[in-house]
């Protein structure tokens, strides 16, 4: 035999490591004999039958592995054989709906095949890209037996070492360790494979070229056969002296750095790549009043305002994985008071030679008086802003009797236009009725002496000479020029709701002056009752406290609503409710608040729609509780529910005092109250039944009733199904502060 030959075979890994490599192979490799009998299934194709080796031995492929059959595959076989050369396929399996990539090779005596998942083509171009990113690994790899005897290394590993095989074969290649590492490595070598222990050190190694020495972190891993016997090892050397330089880089300015970070007026940090805490100075310690680097890495989150964490935690995970400049401004609680102050936090990625980030330097700065300055000119701004451009106060600056400058809403007030006010047109005496003027003049003298007026009425003159009341109020503007600036309010809507409104503080003061009343009165008998020592007895009395403070917290939650509605302000949420299963709560809910009551629910609406579930359930709960509130005398409330294709109808009835045919289109205004000897006792504020309109309203449904006096009501409200609420509502629930 040729003396190359001879070499080229010595090189060869045995066939102990060539069985195992097949049986290691990531893909299912198969030889199937000319009959495509199955004779050999690597560990893989096992896996992928479902089979063993002895079960898939001499059985037809295409019976064996059914989960691998296509006609794909069976032309490839056909070609592979009639030119006896190696050839590939690739097909979706039927069966398992993945792609697979076969490679076939004509053998003597059969065919071999190998399997290996792959992506849809539509997605290679990504695995090549990461296969060249994976090619492009700066690995030395080796092969040693079970006693540790280095049997093979690849290429790039000899060419490191500069070293022939036969050369680094059983120990050889400790002459490129480096002497001070030698008997670290030879131990560590020695208990891995005693132990049958993965093996893991860092050692420098000696490049065979250029004689330099360049740390390596080396692992390996035994390699066992089904009966747990290692048959080899398998192992790696990655080069890790940039990083070693790095560490050493790091370690000899870390003095240095800790000195200046002692001495600046910042909370200073620094953390690894993946984000574990490294150092704080003395400074972030007082703060926080805890030891981080002792007491746990994410003990930091607890210092950080609840409303600010989410945005921390993840504006962090995002630059740790991007690599990008850290900058975030949140509240963090200050250990020894307490309280929360602002703070800049910046931080910088430090990168080695290839750009790999290796650590992250971090400051905090106290900007919380800064945050309360800019807080307070926002505040302002927004409020000046919010003035000039309210559609409700006119105002005007002055210069001496002329108007030189007016928002929109003073000059729609008065009738007057831009050119008006460009041209001079608009002076304060001469818009002044006569009767007027007196007190006006009297009141401008004593804005030149306090620099403000309290607000006064008074009537203006309108462009087209109709008078308008309105509330004027100022304050002095400047002194070179003397300007003052006026606020004016339209005053004749007022006037118009006087009556109403002395009505309504009447029945108002009434209504919360009652609960109130016997609050006091149960409040001091639980306190007496306390100082008795008679716990029971003061409970009792606390129940009845808690009673009249539910009955103030339904009223004034009723007069809350009043004022959103009035406002455009009251909110909704649109989800998909349930009708039925709505009411059903709603009467479950009431029968259980009434004892006098029976509430019957005949039919069903079998529908669902969109809207505010919450909302929706208010205007049952209102309808339910004025049928119990006005039938007395009557033992039922009745609820039919009935629906059409386009609609569902809730009709709510009760046998009361029943409503007069001339109060009955009035019943929905605001603050309107049922009159009558009988309906005086019973306790309202005249807002339910204005909110439960406003409420279908906006649900684009309808309200209505039918009433016979002494008989009683009927309420019915339609509601539009699977209908989105009005464009003007909103979707987002309201939240305070």
């Amino acid at each position: 035999m040729p003396n190359s030959w001879q070499n080229d075979r010595d090189l060869l890994p045995s066939r102990e490591t060539l069985i195992t490599m097949l049986r290691v192979l990531p893909g299912a490799f198969f030889f199937i004999d000319d009959t495509e009998t199955i004779m050999y299934a690597n560990a893989s194709a096992q896996a992928i039958t479902g089979a063993t080796l002895e079960e898939l031995r001499g059985t037809p492929f295409w019976r064996g592995a059914p989960q691998l059959v296509s006609s794909e595959l069976y032309h490839a076989m056909l070609q592979a054989r009639q030119i006896q050369a190696s050839t590939e396929v690739e097909y979706c399996s039927p069966v398992t709906r993945t792609w697979l990539h076969v490679y076939l090779s004509p053998t003597v005596g059969g065919l071999t095949l190998q399997f290996h998942e792959v992506r849809a083509p539509a997605q290679r171009k990504r695995e090549d890209e990461i296969r060249t990113l994976v090619d492009a690994i700066p690995q030395l790899v080796w092969i040693a037996g079970p006693d540790g005897y280095i049997t093979y290394n690849n290429q790039r590993l000899i060419d490191y070492l500069a070293m022939t095989l036969e050369q680094v074969e059983g120990d050889g290649w400790m002459v490129r360790v480096h002497p001070d590492d030698h008997q670290r490595v030879r131990q560590a070598w020695q208990t891995a494979i005693q132990t049958g222990t993965p093996y893991e050190v860092e050692h420098r190694l000696q490049d065979g070229t250029s004689e330099a020495y360049h740390w390596f972190l080396v692992r390996g891993v035994p390699q066992r056969n089904a009966q747990g016997m290692i048959l080899h090892w398998v192992g790696t050397c990655t080069n890790i002296d940039e990083q070693k330089r790095t560490e050493q880089q790091f370690k000899e300015s870390q003095e240095s750095f800790r000195l200046l970070a002692e001495t600046v007026p910042q909370l200073v940090w620094t953390m690894w790549s993946d984000g574990r805490l490294d150092y704080t100075n003395q400074r972030y310690r007082d703060v926080t009043q805890a030891n981080l680097n002792l007491e746990g890495d994410d003990l930091w989150r607890q210092f950080v305002h609840p409303e600010d964490i989410e945005r921390t935690l993840m504006l962090r995970h995002q630059v740790l994985k991007n690599g990008n400049i850290y900058e975030n401004e949140y509240r963090l609680r200050d250990g020894r008071t307490g309280e929360y102050r602002w703070y800049l936090a910046r931080a910088l990625p430090v990168r080695d030679e290839a750009g790999q980030i290796v650590k992250w330097f971090g400051t905090g700065t106290d900007i919380d008086d800064q945050k309360r300055i800019e807080e307070a000119l926002r505040q302002s701004q927004e409020q000046a802003n919010i003035l000039m451009n309210s559609s409700i106060i006119g105002i005007n600056i002055i210069e001496g009797e002329q108007i030189v400058e007016a928002n929109d809403t003073f000059l729609r007030m008065t009738g007057y236009t831009r050119e008006d006010l460009r041209a001079g047109n608009i002076n304060w005496m001469r818009i002044t009725p006569p009767e007027y003027r007196a007190l006006t003049q009297q009141v401008h003298q004593q804005l030149t002496v306090q620099q403000y007026i309290t607000p006064y009425e008074k009537e203006y003159v309108c462009k087209d000479g109709s008078r308008l009341p309105v509330l004027v109020g100022a304050v002095v503007l400047q002194h070179f020029p003397y300007q003052s600036i006026a606020f004016v309010l339209d005053n004749s809507a007022r006037k118009e709701l006087e009556q109403r409104k002395d009505a309504f503080i009447s029945m108002a003061s009434h209504e919360l002056k009652t609960p109130l009343t016997a609050l006091k009165m149960q409040a001091q008998l639980a306190r007496k009752r306390l100082e008795r020592q008679s716990p029971h007895e003061a409970a009792t009395a606390l129940s009845r406290v808690e009673g009249s403070i539910q009955q103030l917290e339904r009223l004034i939650g009723e007069l809350l609503d009043v004022s959103k509605i009035q406002a455009g302000r009251l909110e909704y949420l649109q989800e998909i409710v349930d009708l039925d299963t709505l009411l059903h709560e709603v009467t479950d809910t009431m029968q259980q608040i009434s004892t006098t009551h029976t509430i019957v629910v005949r039919g069903a609406t079998l529908c669902s729609l969109e809207g505010d579930k919450d909302r929706l359930g208010q205007v049952f709960i209102n309808l339910i509780s004025n049928a119990i509130k006005y039938s007395p005398g009557a033992e039922t409330v009745e609820i039919d529910l009935s629906a059409s294709p386009e609609a569902a109808t809730i009709r709510v009835r009760d046998h009361g005092q029943g409503i007069p045919q001339e109060q009955r289109d009035k019943i929905f205004e605001r603050f309107y109250r049922v009159s009558g000897p009988n309906q005086k006792a019973i306790p309202g504020l005249g807002m339910g039944l204005y909110i439960v309109a406003e409420i279908v309203r906006h649900h684009g449904g309808t309200i209505t009733v039918e009433s016979e006096v002494g008989k009683g009501s009927t309420f019915s409200v339609t509601l539009p199904l699977k209908r989105s609420l009005k464009p003007e509502s909103t979707s987002v629930p309201e939240t305070l502060g």
